[in-house]
């Protein structure tokens, strides 16, 4: 479908980072946010669509996400990749990072080759990928939780070079700093562009100080496999929880579907950190999307949904989330109580931020990619717009 050259959105609640704008038409031109304008001063050529008085977000970011509708990142095939963006753009999410589980090292190779080639040809139908996040195989086994305990390895093995081959394609790599070999990883990540992050760790707060120092700028689904406090004799030690909690240098990211974590503790991770450095991430799996006790597979593993999060079969550890991204806005300002703008940056410009993009993702400044989701008052997405096209799947009501 041809898209008109200028194109204005009138009749809604336009949401920037620190406030909500009425009575303005959002412009967009060709690919780009042109800005806010009065609608009596757009431009004469400009296609005008009225959204009925919806709310006009930047499209959303998710950097941590594994898959949907029965189908994960890890397949690597034409199906599953189409399938998993399909459904997040049609809720709203303009892009993602392509997010593996702990897998055998050929299997993660073969991920990143497919997703080369993925993000070389044009797609107009589902959220854009902006590279992988590699969460694992370098993970403490005492923390592995979903993730399969038969894959997980220390990085001093030989094989991250394996992986960063294709460093063009990664854009994160989750990790235990505290493991053999997790410095010397850090300072390989840094030195390419790559974000270092910490999870599924046994650390304490020297290991990740440590880490902090060789480029560790963030930690990922805040007390999801992270360490705590022990004690040590009559010391008290802290873990990487009270790491994320409480250094500068690090951001985070929470799965607020209101399963993981109960309100108290998405109310104290936010008072912490704040919204510009406490992001959202869906951290959803397979499951996502589909019905309560449905059955589905990651790897060599077998799960099941149920009471709206993925679980392991004998319930000994959540498996993901079953929430995508825009279900979480609501959460986040319902249940945690944050402002309508907090909420949609913490989905939004925060994320683009913890990956670099937020030069031309992320908020509905000029300049910045026409990425754009309207949504209808349950935060299900009325139109979702990638680089100025609106999806083909779109999901109007």
């Amino acid at each position: 479908m041809t898209q008109p050259a200028k194109l204005a959105l009138l009749n809604g609640q336009v949401i920037l980072p620190d406030q909500i704008v009425t009575g303005q038409a959002l412009l967009i031109q060709n690919d780009k946010i042109a800005g806010l304008f009065a609608p009596d001063a757009l431009p004469a050529d400009a296609e005008r669509v009225d959204v009925g008085g919806r709310t006009i977000s930047p499209g959303l970011v998710d950097i941590h996400t594994h898959g949907a509708l029965g189908v994960n990142f890890n397949q690597a095939t034409a199906e599953a990749f189409g399938r998993i963006t399909a459904e997040n753009g049609r809720r709203g999410v303009t892009s993602l990072l392509a997010t593996t589980m702990t897998a055998p090292i050929a299997e993660l190779v073969r991920c990143l080759e497919f997703t080369r080639r993925w993000m070389a040809q044009p797609h107009d139908d589902g959220a854009q990928i902006l590279g992988m996040h590699i969460e694992g195989p370098y993970f403490a086994a005492a923390q592995a939780g979903a993730q399969d305990p038969a894959n997980v390895r220390n990085p001093n093995d030989g094989t991250p070079e394996q992986l960063l081959a294709h460093h063009d394609v990664i854009k994160m790599v989750s990790f235990a700093p505290e493991l053999p070999g997790a410095l010397e990883l850090t300072t390989r990540l840094a030195k390419l562009g790559i974000v270092p992050a910490a999870g599924h760790s046994n650390a304490k707060d020297t290991d990740v100080q440590a880490a902090m120092a060789r480029g560790l700028r963030h930690t990922i689904h805040i007390w999801s496999g992270q360490s705590s406090t022990v004690r040590e004799g009559p010391w008290r030690k802290p873990g990487l929880l009270e790491a994320s909690l409480t250094f500068d240098g690090l951001t985070s990211e929470m799965i607020a579907d209101n399963r993981h974590l109960p309100p108290t503790l998405m109310k104290l991770a936010c008072k912490c950190l704040g919204p510009n450095r406490l992001c959202a991430v869906s951290d959803a799996t397979n499951g996502a999307g589909l019905p309560q006790g449905s059955r589905f597979k990651m790897g060599n593993l077998e799960y099941d949904v149920q009471d709206g999060v993925g679980m392991m079969l004998d319930r000994s550890a959540f498996a993901g989330s079953t929430t995508l991204l825009n279900q979480m806005i609501p959460v986040l300002r319902d249940v945690v109580g944050l402002s309508l703008p907090e909420a949609v940056r913490m989905a939004s410009l925060t994320p683009a931020r913890v990956i670099s993009v937020d030069g031309r993702k992320g908020s509905l400044e000029p300049g910045k990619d026409a990425d754009i989701a309207i949504f209808n008052d349950d935060f299900s997405a009325w139109r979702t717009m990638i680089c100025g096209r609106w999806l083909t799947n779109k999901g109007e009501k």
